[in-house]
């Protein structure tokens, strides 16, 4: 898997804003943000890293039918995290539960 990293910040510090309309203009990319300002392009998954995707996402959906625990979402959530970065994970699991 190939990812390409753009440094931003010498010249812009992107705003939730402007983060989610780059991703929105250019729909094809898969996009992320990191905690020190980067702009990461990934490149697709192949056959065998989609399975295993698959299957994660799967055995996690259906752990989460039986417990009602939380909510599950695919890669292509971007979620926003406490330090400024905004990564799309393979798969996600977010508690209900408010600690």
């Amino acid at each position: 898997m190939n990812t390409v990293v753009l440094n931003l910040e010498p010249i812009a510090h992107l705003t939730d804003e402007q983060f989610y309309q780059l991703c929105m203009a250019n729909r094809d990319l898969s996009l992320e943000l990191n905690a020190d300002g980067e702009l990461i392009i990934m490149s697709p998954v192949g056959g065998e890293s989609g399975n295993n995707e698959a299957g994660l996402i799967t055995d996690l959906e259906i752990w989460n039918r039986q417990t009602k625990l939380g909510k599950v979402f695919s890669s292509s959530t971007i979620f926003r995290l406490p330090n400024g970065a905004n990564p799309s994970p393979d798969a996600a699991w977010v508690s209900l539960v408010q600690l």
